[in-house]
């Protein structure tokens, strides 16, 4: 497992408008299908230490960021590079589908 790291709506920008790639997975803790994507997040977060920057964030304790970014359904991962956004996933996916976007993103 890796360590996704937990964003606020305070920290979002500081954390997601650095240079480089990094996926925010937006969630919640009585979504079914988020709780399929959760440990894939966890997986990546392990697997690209170093080459990609990986956060979820609750979207009940966080409002203003998915409402900000249209965050409508969840599981939702947004894919941001060089602080924007550059590719968006609503529902589960396998770990193959997320790891083919970052690895293309990644370069």
């Amino acid at each position: 497992m890796g360590n996704a790291k937990e964003l606020s709506d305070d920290g979002f920008e500081a954390e997601v408008g650095a240079k480089g790639v990094a996926l925010v997975d937006f969630w919640a803790t009585w979504c079914g299908p988020c709780k399929k994507v959760a440990p894939i997040v966890e997986e990546l977060a392990g697997q690209f230490t170093g080459k990609a920057r990986i956060y979820k964030m609750d979207v009940d304790q966080n409002q203003g960021t998915p409402a900000r970014f249209g965050v409508m359904s969840i599981p939702t991962v947004v894919l941001f590079k060089d602080g924007k956004e550059v590719d968006r996933v609503v529902g589960a996916q396998s770990k193959a589908f997320f790891e083919d976007k970052l690895k293309k993103l990644i370069g």
